[in-house]
C-alpha cells in the first residue's frame, strides 16, 4: 500500500519520535509550572524555554553519546525489562518492516529487494510544511524590516546602562529592539503623556527585558515555530514564554521599589496612545493579558523563591530529561514484540475517525447472538453519540455489512488476518473509507451519556417567547433549518413566507397580498419561550404567531378561493408505518438528501403539514383517519416542482436501473397512503399589513 511504503522510511519514524519526545517535555513543562505557579514567573519561564529549545534538540544527540558510552564496557549490559519500557515511551514509533506480500522472488525461489512504490505523499507533506514555514519567516522578515527602516530612522536622545533610546514619530509602543546590540525605542512626545515617574518605571520594565535577554529567546521561539508550526504546542509555549516574561519583568519593576498603582496606571496610558509592536522579538510594555497583569500588579503579589524541595524536584525533572535518552542508548533495546493471533470472534467495540470536514469519531458495538448470528449498535461520539441499533448485521467469512435504513447509511469491511482492525467503506450519499480498530478497556472512546429527556410543556399553557432576536441570513448560508433544541427555538435562512405558512398551517399559496421581500429576504430566528418543556405543534405555531404580531406586525383577513391541492389518504392495502407509543413532543423529519426522508413520531396532520411547506407545489388536506404518532422512511426520485418550499435545485432524473420511484408511486408502495390532486374551496390568508422585523 502506498501509506504503508511511506512508513517504511526510516526519516518519518525519527520525525515522529522527536515531535513525540518533544510534545512529553512540553507536559513535563507544563505540570511543573501548575506546581510552580505561585513562585517567580522567571522559573516558569526558563521551564517554557527549556520546551522551546527541546523541539531543536533531538534526543537521538543524547542516545548516540550512551551508545558511545556502550564501548566503555567491558562486558555487555543485558536488556532489562525497564529498558524495554523505556524503549516504548521514548521511541514509540519504529519503521514498518517489509511483508512478505511486498518481497520480489526471483527464478529459483530466491527473494530480491523489496517492490517500489511511488508515492506522492511524501512530497506532497514535505512542500505543505515548507510553504508554512517560507510564509512563517516571509512575515516576520517582512515585519523585522520595516522595524529596523523605523529605527535608523529614529532620532538618538540618550544612554541609558550603554543602551541606546532613541524617538520616533510613530505611535509603536515603547519598546526593545534587536538582539545582539538592543535599542530602546519611545515614541516621540511620550513625555507629553507620562509623568517622569512613569518614565522611570517604562526604563525599569525595559531594562528588565535587555537584562534577560527576552529578544533572543524570542528569536529562539521564532525560529522553533517556523520549523514546527505544524504542532500545536509551539504556539502555546510562545504565548507562555510571553505572559511569564512580562510578568517577571513586572516582578522587577515592583522589586526595585516603583509603586504598583503608579506602574499600572502608565501601562494603561501606553495601550491607550499607542499601539502593540507586531513582532515577537520586540519586547514591549503592554504585552501577554493585560486585565491579568494589572490585577496582579495591584494586587502588589509577592512570589514566593524556590524552597530546598522545588530546587531539588527540578533538579530530578532535568537529571531524568538527559539521563533517560542516555541510559536508552547505552542499553540499546532492540525488542519487537510479535502479534499474530488470528481473531475467531466478531464481538467486541470498534472504533475509528470518519473523515467529513472534520473527524467524526465513530464507534461499533458488536454483540455475538445464541443463534450465531450478530447484533450491533452504532454511536457517532462528535454528533451527540447518541445509539442507533443496526438492524442488519451480517458477517461472512472475513466481510462485515452493516445497514442503517434510518440515516441511509451502510457499512462494508473486511477483517485483518489478526483480528484488530477492519478496513471498509461507509456509505451515505457517496463512499469514504472508515477503517475500525478492536478497543480494549484501556483505549475504549467514551460514549456521551443521553441528555437528560425534558418534559412536555403543560397542556394548557399558553407561551410566547419572552426573548427572541431576529437577523438577516448571511449570504453565503446554505443551511436550511426549523428546530426547537429542547430550550430554543431557531430558524435559519427562511423568508417570512415560510414562517406564517408554519404558523399558520398553510401553503404559500394560500397567502396573497403580500410585499416581494416576504419571499426573498431571509432570516434567522433564536427565540426562548417564557414557559418551560417542550412545546406540542400547535403551541410552537401558536408562539410563532405571536412573534409574527409583535416584530413583523402581521395582520390579515380570512377569504375562501378554489385551488388546486393534494388530498393524503389511506391506500387499499392500509398503511405501512411503524406506530411511535410516545404521544409526546415534537415530530422529526430528516431530509439525507432529495427524496430521503426519514420520519419520527408525527401525525398525519402534520406530516401533511410538512409535505406542504418543504416539498409540494400546493396545499395538502390529510384525509387518512388516522390517529396517533408514526415512524417511516420514505424514498423517491423528485421531480422540478418539487422541494421550493427549502429552494433546493431538483436535478434531472437518470437512467439508473435501481432508481426510486416518483413521489406518488412510493407514498404507496412504501407507506401505504396515496397523494391525489384535486381543486377544492380552500381557505386564503389575505395580507393586510407587513413591516420589516423591528430592532432585536
Amino acid at each position: 500500500m502506498m501509506f504503508s511504503g511511506f512508513w517504511h522510511e526510516v526519516w518519518v519514524a525519527a520525525v515522529v519520535n522527536h515531535l513525540w519526545q518533544s510534545t512529553a517535555v512540553f507536559a513535563v513543562a507544563w505540570l511543573l509550572s501548575i506546581i510552580l505557579r505561585g513562585h517567580q514567573a522567571r522559573t516558569r519561564y526558563w521551564l517554557w524555554l527549556i520546551a522551546s529549545v527541546k523541539f531543536l534538540v533531538p534526543f537521538s544527540l543524547l542516545i548516540a553519546a550512551g551508545e558511545r558510552m556502550h564501548a566503555a564496557f567491558a562486558r555487555p549490559i543485558h536488556s532489562p525489562a525497564l529498558a524495554t519500557v523505556m524503549e516504548r515511551v521514548t521511541v514509540p514509533f519504529t519503521q514498518l518492516t517489509v511483508s512478505s506480500s511486498e518481497l520480489q522472488m526471483l527464478p529459483g525461489g530466491a527473494v530480491g529487494a523489496p517492490i517500489q512504490h511511488v508515492s506522492l505523499l511524501p512530497w506532497m507533506l514535505l512542500a505543505t510544511w515548507l510553504i508554512g514555514s517560507l510564509t512563517l519567516l516571509c512575515l516576520w522578515a517582512r515585519e523585522w524590516w520595516a522595524l529596523r527602516t523605523l529605527v535608523r530612522a529614529s532620532t538618538l536622545r540618550t544612554k541609558l546602562n550603554g543602551v541606546p533610546v532613541l524617538t520616533s514619530p510613530t505611535l509603536l509602543e515603547p519598546g526593545v529592539f534587536g538582539i545582539l546590540r538592543p535599542v530602546l525605542l519611545l515614541p516621540e512626545g511620550i513625555m507629553d503623556h507620562l509623568s517622569p515617574a512613569q518614565m522611570e518605571t517604562i526604563f525599569a520594565h525595559e531594562m528588565s527585558h535587555v537584562r534577560r535577554r527576552d529578544n533572543l529567546a524570542a528569536a529562539i521561539h521564532m525560529v522553533v515555530r517556523a520549523a514546527f508550526w505544524v504542532h500545536p504546542a509551539v504556539w502555546l509555549i510562545g504565548a507562555k514564554m510571553l505572559e511569564e516574561q512580562e510578568r517577571a519583568c513586572d516582578e522587577a519593576v515592583l522589586q526595585s521599589g516603583n509603586a504598583a498603582h503608579l506602574y499600572a496606571e502608565t501601562i494603561l496610558k501606553v495601550c491607550r496612545f499607542y499601539v502593540e509592536s507586531p513582532m515577537s522579538c520586540v519586547a514591549g510594555v503592554t504585552g501577554a493579558d493585560l486585565k491579568e497583569r494589572i490585577v496582579r500588579i495591584m494586587a502588589e503579589q509577592v512570589a514566593k523563591k524556590l524552597d530546598l524541595g522545588r530546587k531539588i524536584l527540578l533538579g530530578v525533572a532535568g537529571a531524568v530529561a538527559i539521563a533517560v535518552p542516555i541510559v536508552f542508548g547505552l542499553v540499546h533495546v532492540t525488542r519487537v514484540e510479535a502479534q499474530a493471533q488470528a481473531a475467531t470472534d466478531l464481538a467486541g467495540t470498534w472504533q475509528g475517525t470518519l473523515q467529513v470536514g472534520k473527524g467524526l469519531r465513530t464507534v461499533i458495538k458488536i454483540t455475538k447472538e445464541p443463534s450465531g448470528g450478530y447484533k450491533s449498535v452504532f454511536y457517532s461520539i462528535d454528533q451527540g453519540g447518541q445509539p442507533l441499533p443496526v438492524p442488519t448485521t451480517t458477517f461472512q467469512g472475513s466481510t462485515l455489512k452493516l445497514s442503517i435504513p434510518m440515516i441511509d447509511l451502510t457499512y462494508e469491511g473486511k477483517l485483518s488476518a489478526d483480528g484488530k482492525t477492519i478496513s471498509g467503506m461507509v456509505t451515505q450519499g457517496k463512499p469514504l473509507p472508515l477503517d475500525l480498530t478492536r478497543a480494549t478497556v484501556e483505549t475504549a472512546w467514551a460514549i456521551p451519556e443521553p441528555p437528560a429527556k425534558i418534559p412536555p410543556m403543560a397542556t394548557g399553557a399558553d407561551p410566547s417567547f419572552d426573548v427572541a432576536t431576529i437577523k438577516p441570513t448571511k449570504p453565503d448560508e446554505q443551511r436550511t433549518m426549523l428546530i426547537f433544541d429542547g430550550h430554543n427555538f431557531k430558524t435559519v435562512n427562511r423568508p417570512l413566507s415560510f414562517l406564517i405558512a408554519f404558523s399558520y398551517g398553510v401553503h404559500t399559496k394560500q397567502i396573497v397580498g403580500a410585499p416581494e421581500w416576504y419571499d426573498s429576504e431571509k432570516f434567522d430566528i433564536t427565540a426562548v419561550p417564557d414557559t418551560p418543556g417542550v412545546p406540542s405543534v400547535p403551541q410552537l405555531r401558536s408562539m410563532v404567531r405571536k412573534l409574527l404580531t409583535d416584530r413583523f406586525k402581521l395582520t390579515f383577513h380570512h377569504d375562501k378561493r378554489d385551488l388546486s391541492v393534494y388530498v393524503l389518504s389511506v391506500a387499499k392495502t392500509g398503511p405501512r408505518m411503524e406506530k411511535n407509543p410516545d404521544p409526546d413532543g415534537l415530530p422529526g423529519y430528516g431530509f439525507r438528501g432529495l427524496g430521503k426522508l426519514h420520519v419520527q413520531k408525527s401525525t398525519m396532520a402534520e406530516y401533511a403539514q410538512m409535505m406542504q411547506e418543504s416539498v409540494l407545489d400546493r396545499p395538502v388536506i390529510d384525509q387518512t383517519g388516522l390517529a396517533g404518532r408514526w415512524n417511516f422512511d420514505l424514498k423517491w426520485t423528485p421531480d422540478d416542482s418539487q422541494f421550493g418550499g427549502m429552494g433546493a435545485k431538483v436535478p434531472p432524473p437518470t437512467d439508473a436501473a435501481d432508481q426510486p420511484p416518483a413521489l406518488f408511486t412510493a407514498i404507496q408502495e412504501q407507506i401505504g397512503l396515496k397523494l391525489e390532486p384535486t381543486k377544492a374551496p380552500t381557505d386564503v390568508l389575505v395580507i393586510d399589513h407587513v413591516e420589516k422585523p423591528s430592532e432585536n
